[in-house]
């Protein structure tokens, strides 16, 4: 198993990242939450990764934290989950979102995301609930970079961004990226629009 490379960024996109090791050029899926923390080409990167191999093709995907490939070892426990679709996941919100919606049990959010269906967000919730503290291991903040507010005024500001009709991963991603945790939820939504513009 490849649990980790180091190396140079060769190329970068939303979804794949190539890393030069030591003369090998690796291919690495990524989520987009991954991409957004890496740098840029010919930057030096470290990803903590997951080998899938299967009978006609062994693929490797990376994570920028520890916490991010729990994870989607986690998500790909689930029934009819595979890596493609944890992948999706991972890349439709931040992951300290999508640990928030499981443990509100947040089926409308996580039907939000792209390939998830009102069963399959049943099914995620049933699951992963009594995951969530091996996913998240002692620190929340290993998946979520930064202090955000609390849950409920998250929640609040989160549910009047949509009814403003922005999707429910973007008002999510902009909220998650809001540093300020004693925010209420009128300067988290003008914050969050600010983004979002």
């Amino acid at each position: 198993m490849i649990g980790r490379i180091r190396g140079e960024i060769i190329d970068i996109s939303e979804a794949l990242v190539l890393v030069d090791v030591g003369g090998l050029g690796y291919e690495v899926e990524i989520p987009l939450s991954t991409y957004t923390a890496l740098g840029a080409v010919a930057d030096e990167v470290t990803l903590h990764t997951h080998l899938v191999v299967r009978e006609d093709a062994q693929l490797l995907y990376g994570f920028y934290t520890l916490a991010e490939r729990e994870l989607f070892r986690s998500l790909i426990k689930v029934n009819k989950v595979g890596p493609k679709l944890a992948i999706t996941i991972l890349s439709g919100g931040d992951p300290a979102s999508f640990v928030r919606w499981i443990r509100t049990k947040d089926v409308k959010a996580l039907t939000a995301l792209p390939g998830v269906g009102k069963k399959t967000a049943e099914k995620l919730v049933i699951d992963l609930e009594d995951r969530l503290p091996e996913i998240t291991g002692a620190d929340v903040a290993t998946i979520a970079p930064v202090q955000i507010a609390s849950s409920d005024v998250l929640a609040d500001a989160e549910a009047a961004l949509i009814g403003l009709g922005f999707k429910p991963q973007d008002a999510a991603r902009a909220l998650a990226q809001i540093g300020d945790p004693d925010a209420d939820v009128e300067s988290l939504i003008k914050l969050a629009l600010k983004l979002l513009a």
